[in-house]
């Protein structure tokens, strides 16, 4: 793998019709506690199209290039608020900023690039997650507040030799995952049926009832840092099919008499259980997960599914080594089962009014990062019906920026039913994962998907 990127062409997308005034969105607690985070980096693998006869390469890549650009353009005019840029109001009275998104038309980035050499068997046959995946990805080091100069949108389209990567990178406070993938499958069905999308997005921002806005953020809450990491960290990528799923979540749920265990959850603390049994820590030692959990649902009334923002709170899970590892799979899951009841309207509520009283922006110093596993993204996003019009995607990555210990981000497996965990640890404890027969019993790892 020669692994050289080349870049090509960088283009200001900007809407096919954009509107003649500008608009406004005001930003929720949800939206504006991830201002020191970084943008979503989440990318497609796709096998190239086969040229017709009289095609070449050079010709069928540029076509292809043009017609992503033409359907991106379209796609804004849906999510325009992905065209703007972050807003601010600076309050000298009290020194504090207000954040909103601007939507001021001034164009996504788009990036067209090539990989010499790599194919599309040098990213999918690795154990790790080859280095190479995170150059895929536009905006490197930019965080979120940076959203004010920054496109808020950035599309990556690199060109393999028998393949292509689009990688998206999307500012977090403009949207969550649900929404991130709501723009990605419109985009493709544009790109396959023009000028159409089957779910429009809804903009408006749901606050608390005694929620003011726009919220002032003080000066001294907007400190940027990185987290802490001990040793140098790899990404690998596992695979759990539906039956190896519904097994564990069989197994859960007869441990503890229950049919409220989730697949998700008991596959979740499967993984939890694994990677600190790897770790080999004390049992009076504490251990975490912290998981996103979507408060769509969970408002009254409901918030539509196609909301476009960020409406997810983080909840947290706490046990000692010994309880994790000594209680069984079933006693775990349930836990977790327990802690996500928690979430309701009235918990919505109060973090919503909670937080605008005392706005501090989520870093990384805020989130403790020993011995813990952090959860991105979801298997419920429609992934592999991305197809811009040339097939579903081969696989899901996603991108560099800050990347630590415990992160683990989950998607939708390309076999119906699956669950893909990308899990980024120490290669030692990688290893140790592939070397334990319990978790691999119900995994497959990335390196034999293709075998």
């Amino acid at each position: 793998m020669e692994g050289i990127i080349s870049f090509i062409s960088t283009t200001a997308v900007r809407p096919a019709s954009p509107e003649e005034s500008t608009k406004r969105i005001e930003l929720t607690p949800w939206d504006l506690q991830l201002l020191l985070l970084g943008y979503i980096k989440k990318g497609l693998l796709f096998l190239k199209p086969t040229p017709g006869p009289e095609e070449n390469g050079l010709e069928t890549m540029t076509a292809i290039v043009d017609h992503l650009k033409t359907s991106l353009s379209r796609a804004l005019d849906f999510f325009y608020p992905l065209a703007g840029r972050l807003g601010t109001t600076v309050n000298d009275d009290d020194d504090t900023t207000c954040f909103f998104i601007d939507c001021n038309g001034a164009g996504a980035q788009f990036i067209h690039a090539a990989a010499g050499g790599v194919t599309v068997a040098d990213i999918l046959e690795p154990v790790y997650v080859p280095e190479i995946v995170s150059s895929f990805f536009p905006l490197d080091g930019v965080q979120n507040y940076h959203g004010v100069t920054q496109p808020l949108l950035a599309v990556q389209v690199t060109e393999l030799v028998d393949g292509i990567f689009v990688g998206c990178t999307l500012n977090h406070v403009v949207g969550d995952g649900k929404s991130f993938w709501h723009f990605f499958n419109s985009w493709s069905e544009i790109s396959r049926s023009p000028n159409k999308i089957s779910v429009s997005p809804v903009f408006k921002r749901w606050f608390g009832d005694d929620t003011h806005y726009p919220i002032r953020i003080p000066q001294s809450a907007m400190v940027f840092d990185r987290p802490i990491t001990s040793s140098p960290v790899q990404e690998m990528v596992f695979r759990s099919s539906k039956e190896k799923i519904a097994g564990l979540k069989a197994r859960a749920n007869a441990e503890m008499g229950t049919d409220r265990i989730s697949s998700l959850q008991a596959l979740l603390a499967h993984l939890w259980r694994c990677t600190i049994r790897t770790r080999r820590l004390p049992e009076d030692q504490e251990t975490s997960y912290h998981l996103s959990i979507d408060m769509r649902t969970r408002r009254r009334p409901q918030m539509p599914q196609q909301y476009f923002g960020v409406a997810v709170q983080r909840g947290t899970l706490t046990m000692k080594v010994g309880e994790l590892l000594g209680m069984g799979l079933g006693h775990v899951a349930w836990q977790m089962n327990k802690m996500i009841s928690t979430f309701t309207e009235v918990e919505a509520t109060n973090f919503l009014e909670s937080w605008a009283k005392d706005p501090k922006p989520i870093s990384y110093s805020t989130v403790p990062m020993s011995n813990a596993l952090i959860m991105a993204s979801s298997p419920r996003f429609n992934v592999y019906g991305t197809d811009f019009g040339w097939g579903r995607p081969v696989a899901v990555r996603s991108g560099g920026g800050i990347k630590f210990d415990g992160k683990t981000t989950i998607s939708q497996g390309a076999e119906e039913g699956s669950i893909d965990i990308e899990v980024c640890s120490s290669p030692e404890t990688l290893q140790g994962m592939l070397e334990d027969a319990d978790f691999m019993g119900a995994v497959t790892a990335s390196s034999n998907f293709f075998v």
